[in-house]
């Protein structure tokens, strides 16, 4: 059956955003959990993690890679296979190497997410 590993894909996921969370502002829902600098929530900007429930697969959401892109250098050949896109990882079932893999990267990439978007934001003026 598609998809009947999802829920267990999902809360796998969302470990990973609590465990990492730190100082930013959490929100959950049933279809995902979202991570953002306090000072902008809802704000387009301040989203800076996340995760999304659809129907085949779960994706997993790390923005700071999509600025920093050398962030992902040292990834796996098969953590890299589940990108779409700059900044969005994709699962359909727990692997527990890559979920390991992946956790350590946010890990790394929240931890320094303000220190690497904090300047660019700043060129903008928010």
């Amino acid at each position: 059956m598609p998809g009947a590993d999802l829920p267990d894909v999902h809360e796998r996921l969302r470990a990973i955003l609590r465990r990492h969370g730190g100082s930013f502002a959490s929100r959950e829902g049933d279809s995902g959990t979202v991570l953002e600098l306090p000072e902008a929530v809802g704000k387009p900007w301040g989203f800076v993690a996340g995760t999304r429930l659809g129907k085949r697969y779960v994706s997993f959401y790390l923005m700071t890679v999509y600025a920093r892109p050398e962030l992902l250098a040292s990834i796996s050949p098969e953590l890299a296979k589940r990108m779409q896109g700059k900044s969005c990882f994709n699962f359909s079932t727990v692997d527990e190497r890559l979920l390991a893999e992946l956790d350590a990267l946010a890990a790394t990439v929240l931890a320094r997410h303000r220190e690497i978007v904090a300047p660019q934001l700043a060129k903008r003026g928010r």
